[in-house]
């Protein structure tokens, strides 16, 4: 299951950003919402905006692999999927607004693609019932 691979890598990300929101919050110790604080908002926002599109987008590559999709299409998705998503943290935490931009568009095409390639790879024999 190539799929995993890219599960874990997200899974890691997330597990990294929610270490960084438990330090944020211990330095500042606010135990409870933002308090109004910029570095705890920027640190949540990184946190959950992963939370948000990892989701579906992993289940996507899921299915893809699940359909039959040749391997290397599964690898350039999740490649593609995790560098956006790493690259969109990173800015975010950095404060960098540009690089925020080119992980949230990597992310987007990323999506739309895995949505294509599902259609594509879509067994339309089980879809059809037979």
């Amino acid at each position: 299951m190539i799929s995993v691979i890219y599960a874990v890598i997200a899974a890691a990300l997330i597990i990294f950003l929610s270490f960084k929101v438990i330090k944020t919050r211990r330095r500042l110790q606010i135990s409870v919402g933002d308090g109004n604080n910029e570095d705890l908002q920027t640190v949540q926002g990184a946190q959950s905006n992963a939370i948000e599109y990892l989701p579906i987008a992993l289940l996507l590559l899921f299915y893809l692999e699940y359909n039959g999709a040749n391997i290397w299409l599964i690898h350039l998705a999740g490649i593609t999927l995790m560098t956006g998503r790493i690259v969109h943290a990173r800015g975010l935490l950095q404060k960098n607004l540009k690089r925020r931009v080119l992980g949230m568009q990597i992310t987007i095409y990323a999506l739309i693609g895995l949505c294509l390639l599902n259609i594509a790879y879509l067994p339309l024999d089980k879809l059809l019932g037979r």
